[in-house]
C-alpha cells in the first residue's frame, strides 16, 4: 500500500473510499494487484467529476510506470504510456515534427484517462480524441496481458471509450500527423443565429456564454496558421483587443496565447496552458452531447430556463465534434454539439439546476460524458447508445466476477 497518493479527485467534490492505494512501478507489478484483487480501479490524474474511477477495494496509479514514448513513423503511430499527460506527448511529439490531430481544452489530462472516458476537442472536422486510438494494452481480471487493436475489427470500437471497465490500461497507441502551427483569435458577442457559421469557420472552435444574455459571450477560434484573420466584424461581432479567460474575472495568465499570435499546434489547441494551474479547480463539471442538428432547439430549450442556470453557473461552452465509430463515444455515428456546464463548487444548488437541464435535453436524446456530473435515467442513457447490448456482452466477457466494476457502473450497466 501506498500513502502518498491524492485522496481526493482535482475538483475536491469526490473522496476516494479504497480501502488501499498502490503505485506499482512495473507492469509485472500491476499484474500481480489485478490478479489478486477483488475489485481494483485505476485512476489517472483525478479530472473526473462522478464516482466512475471510485472503488472500495484497491486504487492504483499508473504515474510509476516508465513513461515511454515511442514513435513509429512507418505505420503514423506513437505509443505511449497510459499516466502520461497529453501535453507532455505532446511536446515530445512537436519536437519530432509530428502532432495529434486535436486536443482537450485541458494539456493536463492522462492519455488513457481521457480515452476511457471519452473527452474530446471540438472542430467540426475534429473526431473524439479516443478515435485517434489505433492500439491499446491492458490487463485484463486474470492478470494477463493483452493486446487489442483495429486489426481485430469491430469488437475493438467497443474497448477503446471502455469507462474502465474492461481492464487497467498501460499503453495507448496513437494515429499521428505531421506538426502544424495554429492562430488563436477571441470574438465577443456572437449571435446565436450565427454560431453554425462560427463551428465552420476554423480548425477548432468553442463558444463561451453565461448565459445572461441573448448572444454567445466569447467565441474562441483556433485556426490554421494559413488562413486569412476573421475581418473587424465577423458574424457580427467585436474582436477581443487582450487575452481572455473562458470564466469571466479570472486572470488569463494560464491561457494559451490569442490575439492570433502564432504557435504550435499543442500551445493553442487546449485553452490552458501546461505549466500553469487548469481552470479555476473549485468547480463541478457537466456535459451533454446532442445530435448536431438538434442543436438549435436545444440550445432554445435551455434558454427558457436561464435565469435557473446563471446563478449556480461559471460558463458554458459549446463545442462541436465529429461522428466515431466507438461504441460508448458519446459521438457515436453522429456528429455532435457538446453542451459542457462549469458549475459552481456547490452540490446542493448544483444538482436540481442539473435535473432541469436534463428535463430540457431530454427530447433530443442527451449522452453524458462519461466523467461529468450527471443524473440521467439509465433506460434513456443505454437507448441512445445502438451498441450498448453489445457492450454489455463484452463487459461480462471481460470481467465476468465484476472486478473492475463501481456503483456507478452497476447502475448505468446492470450485471447479467
Amino acid at each position: 500500500m501506498v500513502t502518498d497518493l491524492p485522496r481526493r479527485n482535482w475538483a475536491g467534490n469526490v473522496a476516494y473510499a479504497a480501502r488501499a492505494f498502490h503505485r506499482p512501478a512495473t507492469v509485472d507489478e500491476l499484474r500481480r494487484l489485478v490478479a489478486a484483487g477483488d475489485r481494483i480501479r485505476a485512476v489517472g490524474t483525478g479530472h473526473s467529476f462522478n464516482r466512475l474511477g471510485d472503488t472500495t477495494g484497491d486504487l492504483v496509479s499508473l504515474a510509476g510506470l516508465p513513461p515511454t514514448v515511442e514513435i513509429d513513423r512507418e505505420r503514423g503511430t506513437v505509443t505511449v504510456a497510459a499516466a502520461v499527460r497529453y501535453g507532455d506527448l505532446a511536446t515530445r511529439l512537436h519536437a519530432e515534427g509530428l502532432a495529434l490531430a486535436n486536443l482537450a481544452s485541458l494539456p493536463h489530462i492522462s492519455v488513457a484517462g481521457a480515452v476511457v472516458t471519452g473527452t474530446h476537442g471540438s472542430g467540426d472536422g475534429n473526431r473524439n480524441l479516443a478515435a485517434a486510438v489505433a492500439g491499446l494494452e491492458l490487463v485484463t481480471a486474470d492478470g494477463e496481458l493483452v493486446t487489442v487493436s483495429r486489426a481485430d475489427g469491430d469488437r475493438f470500437a467497443g474497448h477503446v471509450v471502455s469507462l474502465g471497465a474492461l481492464g487497467v490500461v498501460t499503453r495507448v497507441t496513437l494515429d499521428v500527423t505531421p506538426t502544424f502551427t495554429v492562430q488563436q483569435y477571441v470574438q465577443r458577442d456572437l449571435p446565436v443565429d450565427a454560431l453554425d457559421a462560427a463551428f465552420a469557420s476554423a480548425y477548432s472552435v468553442s463558444g463561451f456564454t453565461s448565459w445572461r444574455s441573448s448572444t454567445i459571450d466569447m467565441v474562441w477560434r483556433k485556426q490554421l496558421a494559413d488562413r486569412p484573420p476573421p475581418p473587424a466584424d465577423w458574424l457580427g461581432t467585436t474582436p477581443a483587443t487582450e487575452a481572455a479567460h473562458p470564466v469571466p474575472g479570472m486572470d488569463p495568465v494560464n491561457c494559451t496565447a490569442q490575439l492570433g499570435e502564432p504557435g504550435p499546434w499543442h500551445e493553442r489547441l487546449p485553452h490552458f496552458r501546461l505549466g500553469f494551474t487548469p481552470s479555476s479547480g473549485d468547480e463541478l463539471q457537466s456535459e451533454y452531447h446532442l445530435p448536431r442538428a438538434a442543436g438549435p432547439a436545444a440550445l432554445a430549450a435551455l434558454a427558457e430556463v436561464r435565469d435557473r442556470i446563471a446563478p449556480v453557473l461559471q460558463v458554458c461552452e459549446l463545442r462541436t465534434v465529429a461522428a466515431d465509430e466507438l461504441w460508448l463515444s458519446p459521438n457515436q455515428g453522429r456528429d455532435t454539439l457538446a453542451v459542457h456546464f462549469t458549475w459552481v463548487d456547490d452540490a446542493a444548488a448544483v444538482l436540481p439546476v442539473v435535473a432541469e437541464v436534463e428535463r430540457r435535453l431530454a427530447p433530443f436524446a442527451p449522452r453524458p460524458h462519461w466523467g461529468k456530473v450527471f443524473t440521467l435515467d439509465p433506460s434513456a442513457v443505454a437507448a441512445t447508445f445502438p451498441r450498448y447490448a453489445d457492450f454489455l456482452d463484452l463487459l461480462a466477457e471481460r470481467d465476468p466476477g465484476g472486478k473492475f466494476r463501481t456503483d456507478l457502473l452497476d447502475h448505468y450497466f446492470p450485471r447479467r
